[in-house]
């Protein structure tokens, strides 16, 4: 009796470390975001009084205001929004289709190119920056919706997640289909796609956050205040001399928020994935 005694301390106590060690862990991801919200609300000196604190004496609610007009953001909200809408849909079709095509259909090499096509995923995205800020250049798409959209059409690292998620589709539907004389794109629209709503979900939320919060890219191929974007906008606060951390925190939070509602939107296509995921040929 008292060697179940102990055991069941010992889970207890077990249970109480884990979940104060992962407590710990989620406070030290909250608290820079905790940070980010009171010092938008901060006087501009009130930001650097030592100790810190993380609740103004007086929350100035203007910050937001003026920061989201002393620069023109609902443009730079316009053009983020475009960048958005189009890029997100085209990424998730293009690498749906190569995934597919690497996953679903037999050819000669099929096993060796997608290593080889996978094998790009070492090379640093700075270094081909040059090259592909040259190729924009050479097309004159600099300062236009050309140069900020059509270079993230396609992600190596969506149709790696996609071919991934499509290797445990069963195929057994797709011989069905073919049996009753579909096509392969029939196959790949209406059976494939309505099956993988998870692994879509996620590279949308991926792709979306990726476009939503580039930075590199649009400062380089931008020119006028009538395309740049909103994390191009975000750095406007900062100066040679100084950072005007208030009204750059508000801007922060403020870009952040679609990024929030579209994660919370998405998140039950995890939850109705998990009967997908388990499903053996």
């Amino acid at each position: 009796m008292n060697m179940k005694k102990r055991k069941g301390f010992l889970k207890i106590l077990g249970d109480v470390l884990t979940y104060a060690i992962l407590i710990l862990v989620a406070l030290t991801m909250l608290i820079p975001f905790i940070w980010m919200v009171s010092t938008s609300l901060m006087d501009k000196m009130e930001v650097f009084q030592f100790p810190p604190k993380f609740i103004p004496n007086q929350p100035k609610w203007s910050n937001y205001k003026n920061a989201l007009t002393i620069v023109p953001f609902n443009r730079y909200f316009i053009n983020s929004t475009i960048m958005v809408v189009t890029v997100v849909p085209v990424q998730l079709l293009f690498c749906a289709m190569a995934a597919y095509a690497f996953s679903r259909m037999s050819f000669p090499g099929r096993d060796s190119i997608f290593w080889m096509f996978l094998s790009t995923m070492m090379i640093p995205g700075i270094v081909t920056l040059i090259p592909s800020f040259l190729i924009v250049k050479a097309l004159n798409w600099i300062d236009t919706y050309w140069a900020l959209i059509v270079p993230s059409f396609f992600s190596v690292w969506g149709t790696f997640l996609l071919r991934q998620f499509f290797l445990t589709l069963p195929k057994n539907l797709e011989d069905a289909a073919r049996i009753d004389g579909a096509s392969e794109w029939m196959i790949f629209w209406r059976i494939v796609l309505p099956l993988s709503k998870p692994a879509l979900a996620t590279l949308g939320i991926f792709a979306f956050m990726g476009t939503w919060k580039a930075f590199m890219w649009p400062l380089l191929v931008t020119r006028t205040d009538k395309m740049r974007t909103v994390e191009v906008g975000i750095a406007y606060f900062k100066t040679q001399f100084e950072v005007n951390w208030p009204y750059q925190m508000a801007a922060a939070v403020t870009v952040m928020i679609p990024i929030i509602v579209i994660f919370l939107i998405a998140q039950k296509y995890f939850v109705e994935g998990i009967a997908l995921t388990g499903m053996k040929e």
